[in-house]
């Protein structure tokens, strides 16, 4: 409480010694909306950033073409404090560049440089001026995320995408090697181009492009109701579906001032475990077939498919798809309840019979313990999240460090490991998958959460609700904070929407992680993180 207190008594100072440049809009036990004149970013980050002795987390870095509302173009940072105090840093008047704050908190690097490409606003002084959503071949003046009139025939064939080389580090030096890895991959997965430079097998440095199916959800979302977004955002993920819909409605609540029935509440902590589960038990099974081990691989993947289709036979679809909707959420009959709790008891037992396989395996153990090392410094630099920056030794836990769904009441404890490896990063997601096994249990064996008694409060209607306001979510999703952050125009239709998800926020340490590994590790430490391309290139 008393940092939270230094932090307003530190704006407080800025607006005497600034009044042109800074505002403090709102100042509440719980949040805080900054605004200031773009070139104060800098300053601002120094102080809560980079000089704090405990580091917020960043939960999402929004660019806004404001321009109809006489804003220009606007930069909106979110930022969240121990003491479950959130920072709202608005940034309005921006012509076409800002101050990058990149080198200050090397977690913006992807934001900004996409912000470059989609809405053409430059990061001045930004270490790498490379683009990152849009592949080299579209034209300079291409920005997609710019409200524009529509565009005629002519201009759209003017915007043609012309194919060019990426551009990547290039190896120097006798004895070093260029291995290029995909874009096209031998299984299923979406495509990514991996580049990297090694002395034999060793690897000096590797270069991540992805992007390949960008799909312009945000735009697409433009324009959109309440209803019709929603269908949208969870199905930008398949693996993430109750965790982007969870965020989505908590912003929607908000704008819309929804208070969400205990049991409503309840049942929404039920459908997050529940993905975290399938999630949790399907990684570790293919962590499994990172080094070949194909009966670790065979246990994952048998106990994930037994509960999709748990989560099939009770809610209607394998990846929850529906569940979590505005003001409610899914719930199988009463008479059900007994059933689900029996096959959880049913399929916990399982775990614990077939993981000690893969727990106490010499050849596993001798792959994964000091392979591809994360350190706790470059988490936090970086703004990982999830399992991977609890695996470094941070106990950052969006379940635990915010009051949201029925986790205050459940003492949700952060799974912690040290270590920083792969060794570690699995061990975050066995003692995660018993604590979700465990909160199952207490959850369904709460009657007034498993009670018809509770009904979901009435939505209210949102075109009510005051245009241009903002307001965000969060979920910790299985690969870590998912953050939806959304604004309504005057007909109560979308006017902005940003999904920053926890894949997003991760892919940056991947790099980073596998430096001074061999190559023929890579699969591994990449599985490790088990990051989705989908929800990232959305």
């Amino acid at each position: 409480m008393e940092k939270l207190l230094n932090l307003q008594v530190y704006f407080e100072e800025r607006v005497k010694e600034n009044p042109e440049g800074y505002a403090v809009a709102t100042w509440t036990k719980n949040e805080g909306l900054v605004l200031l004149d773009s070139q104060c970013l800098p300053e601002v980050i120094q102080h809560i950033w980079v000089e704090a002795t405990t580091r917020p987390m960043l939960l999402t870095h929004v660019g806004n073409d404001e321009r109809e509302l006489g804003h220009d173009f606007a930069l909106y940072l979110l930022f969240h404090f121990p003491g479950d105090f959130t920072l709202t840093l608005v940034a309005r008047g921006i012509k076409d560049s800002y101050p990058s704050l990149t080198i200050l908190c090397p977690a913006l690097n992807w934001a900004e440089r996409e912000l470059k490409d989609l809405m053409g606003l430059t990061p001045e002084g930004h270490p790498d001026t490379r683009s990152l959503v849009l592949h080299p071949g579209w034209p300079a003046d291409f920005h997609p995320l710019r409200k524009s009139k529509p565009r005629t025939t002519g201009e759209r064939e003017a915007e043609a995408f012309v194919s060019q080389p990426l551009s990547f580090t290039a190896a120097i030096g006798e004895g070093t090697f260029e291995i290029p890895v995909g874009p096209i991959h031998a299984g299923i997965i979406e495509p990514g181009h991996f580049r990297f430079q090694t002395v034999g097998e060793t690897i000096l440095h590797l270069d991540a492009q992805l992007f390949y199916t960008h799909k312009g959800v945000e735009r697409l979302l433009e324009g959109k109701s309440i209803e019709e977004g929603l269908k949208i955002v969870e199905r930008v993920c398949g693996v993430c579906t109750v965790s982007h819909a969870l965020a989505y409605c908590q912003a929607v609540e908000k704008l819309g001032g929804l208070q969400v029935s205990r049991e409503v509440l309840g049942w929404r902590t039920v459908l997050a475990e529940l993905e975290r589960l399938y999630n949790h038990v399907g990684d570790i099974g293919n962590l499994c077939a990172g080094v070949g081990f194909a009966l670790g691989n065979s246990n994952g993947l048998q106990h994930k498919e037994q509960l999709q289709r748990l989560n099939q036979e009770l809610f209607g679809h394998r990846f929850l798809r529906g569940t979590v909707t505005v003001g409610k959420a899914k719930r199988p009959a009463q008479e059900r309840i007994a059933h689900l709790l029996a096959r959880l008891a049913e399929l916990e037992k399982d775990f614990e019979e077939w993981i000690p396989l893969i727990l106490e395996h010499d050849g596993f153990r001798q792959r994964a313990i000091t392979t591809g090392v994360l350190h706790k410094q470059s988490a936090l630099d970086l703004g990982v999240t999830g399992p991977a920056v609890r695996a470094s030794g941070v106990a950052q836990d969006w379940r635990s460090c915010h009051g949201y769904l029925l986790y205050p009441e459940l003492n949700v404890e952060p799974q912690v490991e040290l270590e920083g490896d792969v060794w570690a990063r699995l061990m975050v997601r066995v003692r995660e998958t018993r604590q979700s096994y465990a909160l199952l249990n207490q959850l369904l064996n709460d009657q007034t959460v498993v009670t018809n008694a509770h009904q979901a409060t009435p939505v209210k209607n949102l075109e009510e609700v005051r245009p241009y306001e903002f307001a965000w979510g969060c979920a910790e999703s299985p690969r870590g904070t998912d953050v939806i952050w959304l604004m309504l125009d005057r007909e109560g239709k979308i006017y902005r929407c940003r999904i920053r998800s926890a894949s997003y926020a991760n892919w940056p340490a991947v790099p980073l992680a596998v430096l001074g590994n061999i190559v023929p590790d890579f699969p591994l430490i990449n599985k490790s993180f088990e990051l989705c391309y989908s929800c990232c290139d959305r």
